[in-house]
């Protein structure tokens, strides 16, 4: 990884690191805001599985723990992409709990919010760039197009020697058999 993408995504990280672990630390602050989202999210998480837990609380901390994990690992570049994607993923709640700024009345205040939330949209944007960042490798997608493409080019390569194996065979049995050659023995 360059210096250059090292720093970029250590810069990306940092806010999920720290904001996560305050989360981890003292969810309670952050508990009234998530509420409203985790009581949505609560009959969707009961039934993927009975025993997850849906309280808020709960909840709050388990996001924290996602952005510490996947801010680390971003950070480090060690599997950058699915940590951009898992931090992705986390941002979406946390934005919608925690800066809903159609529900203020007050001018100021939602101005702040709004601008709050277009930051989270404009890192949600950043995580999407990490996660489709390829190190200047060609794409996954590519990679199985270009593989396939020379897979293909091997079976009509593999097909056109077993043909013409297949007719020389077949003429030296004709000759063989029309006693031209002769036999092995």
């Amino acid at each position: 990884m360059t210096p250059l993408r090292t720093f970029a995504r250590g810069m990306l990280a940092a806010i999920f690191v720290a904001e996560g672990f305050n989360a981890l630390r003292q969810p309670e602050r952050l508990v009234q805001r998530a509420k409203p989202v985790t009581d949505q999210l609560a009959p969707t998480l009961k039934s993927i599985h009975p025993k997850i837990p849906t309280d808020p609380k709960t909840l709050v901390r388990v996001n924290g723990g996602v952005q510490v994990v996947g801010g680390l690992l971003l950070a480090t570049g060690r599997a950058p992409t699915p940590a951009a994607v898992a931090l992705a993923t986390s941002l979406v709640p946390t934005t919608v709990a925690g800066h809903p700024f159609w529900t203020f009345d007050d001018p100021d205040q939602r101005r702040t919010q709004r601008i709050m939330f277009l930051k989270n949209v404009g890192l949600f944007g950043g995580l999407i760039f990490a996660a489709l960042d390829n190190e200047g490798r060609p794409s996954l997608t590519w990679r199985a197009g270009d593989l396939s493409k020379r897979a293909q080019r091997q079976a009509r390569r593999t097909t056109k020697r077993a043909i013409k194996t297949a007719k020389r065979e077949a003429r030296i049995a004709l000759l063989t058999a029309k006693g031209a050659l002769p036999t092995g023995s």
